[in-house]
């Protein structure tokens, strides 16, 4: 409906009033003009309040409504406690805004609205106890008198209603404790009603004892604002009273209950009480004796009647009675899922149920239609019955809390709980809103935009309200059905259903045939693992046993399928009585190819693996396998050090994020993730062995700055005397660091304006020394080694100099190799001034004005020569060692950093750190020809990559190929060659490098 365009002087009003979200300003501002808001017309917290409710139009009438309806000495009071108390303002505005119906109670009962100030704290959620004593206050105190106790039950049930809403509304409560706080309201309310009944009928009271039992929603501690109240009634007669008798008299009791909360009065209605949970149902009689109930659920009860049975909670009654009635049929409701056809009995009833919604409802349906809340309900009852026999922890009568508990046993994916979780938290806050409005009982989706706008708002929805509720309604929607039916139809189920006590061994024959079959090289090993792994009736064997017919298959497209199938079972061992992984490994297929390849590609991963097997959920995870940059790394490691007691337990945190860190980059190496899929021709071996390299690099140089800020933090406080920054050198420099890489460093410090030269050279020597010390104390964590042997004069020179130290030793004494190394210098911790002007010292040396001297460049050619002839290990084949031989990465790298020593003073491309993009600097320079550049490349990454397997397969350092046949196989399926076919990439490997030497030869000697 199009608003008329304001006239005249009204015009900026009306404007305000359509920013606060009225939609009806004209009438709002009639509102705003009635005498009874005089004292507060012009207050501007007034307004914003009501603007902030999920319908401020609805609000303010229902604000004007309940402040005539007080008397006139009541009417300041109220206004005055609206305007200066907040915390009442937004509830009862809050509850004004979100529902008509508690609007209309107000207006009968305008001297309610006094209740909400009995909730100022947001810590108080009045449970039953509490809740009974106000019922009862209203009922039977002063509220009540001179009342019919149904219509003081009504009203007193609506006051309570009212702090619930207004906790609701204004988020003091989330979904779940809102849900728990109306179920415990029905408890406190059926309680009332049965004390009323019995007070009505003293003689039938005064010869049975009747329980009332909780089932449903209310049961489960998660009811609606309104909903049927499912119960079921027992009974058992008194001492010498007859069973026919009493049962007479206790149905008496019972319907008369039920009418109390039922039947509509002056005051309305509260809910109906259902009772056709019952045996036989309607059919069935009101109220049975247990005796009668355990011979039912024995004898006749059908499938959905023990699904109806988890949520069943003693509520009203006979304690005794109904604690008697749970205990004697709970062990038969987790027995129901060893039922012939169970699971298929619950999924044909949940196909019913969809079924039988009307076509025009369907889409509609927040409850019952596709991606409803019964689709999560069914769901997570499912897998209660089915895992609940072996798992008391699954037990819960709530279903958000059974949720937690399959994610937490395993039994759903973490993720998929996650989603499930909010998509139901979403879905019953909807339902909730709904609900509120007018207090009635539905399910169904508003069509009008109007309503649409004010659930939305109700949500916190305000740009474009009506359709971001519509998208994130259909995206939860969607996202429980897909969860829904990866969950309720899995066919793993039917088998586990199914399992009887026995059945609980993979056979020892069959296990031994599929092993040789699959080419695992000792059968007799790997059987001992599977029975180790598969035996036994606990949950955890019962889904290895639906795990491991494929992972063994992975396994053995690996090079060493008996180390998968053991790694698997150390993982598995390791892990203990919590075997949620395995649960993430069934419901995640991805996560579950990926562990099998991680496990059976080497030893590295397994072992970081093994010190943190939580590491597991990375390989589920969207984007657990994607590197992490330096400034998060360098975040987290601080964090943790900044928590821990002692410089010790601070390193020892930070090698904690790295040993994790570690396995996240070698797992994504191991299966592709760094853009190694396809076929060998296709792998883009480059790109791979880049992001390696700056992935351990980012690791190390976080790992650095956190032992350099618990060293210091240890002995000085916050700040040194001195600046002092950290220099990587050589691989770590360049951004290329392999997983076994120590970490090349120089130490530079500048004593701070005022402090003592010789304190702090102290200070910075001391610092120096920790750092080392730290990184290397015995643990179970990867060592990280520092070396600064390439400082100024060696070993033999200060590990620690002052950045003057090092301009009068760079101007003074530096020799070629010197200037060399500083090439692939770059700050990687500390003071990054102090690092920047570090580098602005080395410039000129690395990159000489018009370039390297005929001297200079023949010493470095003779250096080049004799450590060719000096420095292979005695033995080790020239033509295959990845580092010192013919075409390895020393033949690539001392030709590129010739080129950056002749050329980086007038070719700015060349001034990098790294390797390969100095290279394609060179190339873009004319400086190397296309052929050329990209056969010193190719070798390069090729020797590179085989560091990284080598590591990665043996789980320490080695630069050359391993001798054992495995060990070389393994190595081969990590550079993508198939089994057997280890010598062609021997083969591959010579022909790449010695065509490498080839183009060294000409650029580095002859050029």
């Amino acid at each position: 409906m199009a608003l008329p365009a304001p006239q005249g002087r009204r015009s900026s009003a009306f404007i305000r009033l359509l920013r606060h979200g009225f939609t009806q300003p004209s009438a709002a501002g009639l509102l705003l003009d009635a005498p009874e808001l005089a004292p507060v017309r012009d207050d501007s917290v007034l307004l914003e309040a009501l603007g902030a409710t999920a319908d401020p139009d609805l609000a303010l009438l229902g604000l004007v409504r309940l402040v005539e309806a007080q008397d006139p000495d009541d009417q300041q009071e109220l206004l005055s406690t609206v305007v200066a108390a907040k915390p009442l303002r937004d509830r009862l505005l809050g509850v004004l805004g979100a529902s008509e119906a508690l609007g209309d109670h107000l207006a009968r009962h305008p001297h309610d609205w006094r209740s909400l100030v009995t909730y100022e704290s947001a810590d108080l959620h009045p449970g039953t106890p509490e809740v009974e004593e106000s019922l009862a206050e209203g009922i039977w105190g002063e509220r009540g008198a001179d009342r019919p106790r149904a219509d003081a039950l009504r009203a007193a049930y609506r006051r309570c209603l009212l702090g619930i809403a207004a906790r609701d509304v204004c988020g003091t409560t989330d979904v779940a404790e809102t849900a728990a706080e109306l179920a415990d309201l029905a408890t406190a309310t059926v309680r009332a009603a049965l004390e009323i009944s019995r007070e009505e009928q003293p003689g039938d009271a005064a010869v049975c004892r009747l329980s009332v039992i909780g089932m449903g929603k209310c049961g489960g501690r998660e009811l609606n604002y309104v909903s049927d109240v499912d119960v079921i009634f027992v009974a058992e007669p008194k001492e010498g009273v007859e069973e026919a008798a009493a049962l007479r008299s206790a149905t008496r009791i019972a319907a008369r209950m039920m009418r109390v909360c039922s039947d509509i009065t002056a005051e309305g209605t509260i809910w109906p009480v259902d009772a056709n949970l019952r045996p036989e149902g309607r059919n069935g009689p009101l109220v049975r004796t247990l005796s009668s109930h355990l011979a039912y659920y024995q004898r006749w009860a059908k499938t959905w009647e023990f699904q109806a049975l988890l949520k069943a909670r003693p509520m009203a009654g006979d304690p005794e009675l109904g604690r008697a009635y749970v205990e004697a049929l709970s062990p038969m409701v987790w027995q129901a899922a060893e039922r012939d056809n169970f699971v298929a009995d619950v999924r044909q009833m949940r196909r019913r149920v969809v079924e039988n919604i009307p076509a025009d409802r369907v889409d509609r349906e927040l409850k019952l239609g596709p991606g409803g809340l019964r689709d999560v309900e069914f769901a997570v009852q499912l897998l209660q019955l089915v895992h609940g026999r072996s798992d008391a922890t699954l037990r819960s009568a709530t279903t958000l809390e059974a949720l937690g508990a399959l994610a937490a046993g395993g039994y759903v994916g973490r993720q998929d709980a996650a989603a499930l979780d909010a998509a139901y938290r979403f879905l019953r806050t909807l339902e909730h809103r709904i609900q509120l409005y007018r207090m009635r009982r539905t399910h169904l989706m508003p069509e009008n935009d109007a309503d649409l706008r004010r659930l939305a708002r109700s949500l916190g929805m305000r740009t474009e309200a009506v359709d971001t509720l519509r998208r994130e309604w259909k995206w939860h929607a969607r996202e429980v059905r897909r969860i829904h039916e990866k969950l309720f139809y899995r066919p793993l189920l039917d088998a586990v259903a199914h399992l009887d006590p026995g059945e609980t061994r993979l056979s020892a024959k069959a296990a031994g045939h599929r092993l040789e079959a699959l080419g695992y090289a000792d059968p007799v090993a790997a059987l001992r693992h599977l029975e180790a792994l598969a035996s036994g009736v606990t949950r955890k064997a019962a889904i290895q046993r639906t795990l491991l017919p494929v992972l063994l298959s992975w396994f053995a497209d690996s090079a060493d399928p008996d180390a998968g199938l053991l790694n698997f079972r150390k993982v598995s061992d390791a892990l203990g009585k919590t075997p949620w992984y395995l649960r993430l490994l069934r419901d995640e297929g991805a996560a579950a190819e990926n562990l099998a390849r991680v496990l059976s590609a080497g030893r590295l991963a397994p072992d970081l693996l093994l010190r943190a097997p939580e590491a597991v959920a990375l390989l589920g995870a969207p984007d657990g396998l994607r590197p992490r940059g330096r400034a998060a790394l360098e975040q987290e490691v601080l964090a943790a050090v900044g928590r821990a007691d002692g410089a010790e337990a601070a390193v020892a945190a930070a090698r904690g994020v790295r040993r994790r860190e570690l396995f996240r980059t070698a797992a994504a190496d191991l299966i592709g993730a760094y853009g190694t899929e396809g076929s060998p021709a296709e792998k883009d071996h480059g790109s791979a062995i880049d992001v390696v390299g700056s992935a351990v690099s980012d690791l190390t140089a976080a790992t650095l700055a956190g032992a350099l800020r618990a060293a210091v933090r240890e002995q000085w406080g916050d700040t040194l005397p001195t600046r002092f920054t950290v220099i990587g050198v050589g691989r770590f420099g360049g951004h290329e660091l392999s997983y076994g890489s120590d970490a090349d460093v120089l130490f530079v410090h500048e004593p701070r304006e005022g402090a003592d030269e010789q304190e702090a050279a102290k200070a910075a020597r001391a610092v120096a020394d920790e750092m080392r010390r730290l990184l290397q104390l015995p643990s179970a964590d990867p060592p990280l080694p520092i070396d600064a042997d390439l400082r100024p004069e060696g070993r033999s020179g200060p590990l620690v100099r002052t950045l003057a130290s090092y301009a009068a030793y760079y101007r003074r004494w530096s020799l070629v190799w010197e200037a060399q190394a500083l090439l692939r210098a770059e700050p990687v911790a500390g003071d990054a001034g102090l690092g920047q002007r570090f580098l602005d010292l080395i410039d000129p040396l690395r990159y000489p004005v018009e370039g390297l001297g005929e001297d200079a460049i023949r010493e470095i050619r003779r250096l080049k020569a004799r450590m060719e002839s000096e420095r292979l290990p005695r033995g080790a084949d020239p033509t295959t060692h990845t580092k010192l031989g013919r075409g390895g990465l020393s033949d690539v790298e001392w030709t590129v950093q010739l080129l950056q020593m002749r050329h980086g003073w007038c070719v700015p491309g060349l001034r990098t750190t790294r390797t390969r993009e100095a290279l394609a600097a060179a190339h873009a320079a004319g400086l190397v020809g296309t052929e050329e550049a990209q056969t010193l490349d190719e070798a390069w990454v090729l020797a590179a990559r085989v560091r990284n397997a080598v590591m990665l397969v043996r789980g320490r350092p080695g630069d050359t190929f391993p001798v054992d046949g495995r060990e070389l196989a393994a190595v081969g399926r990590y550079l993508g060659y198939e089994e057997g076919h280890v010598g062609e990439m021997l083969d591959d490997y010579r022909r790449i490098t010695r065509r490498a030497r080839g183009v060294v030869e000409e650029l580095f000697y002859e050029g």
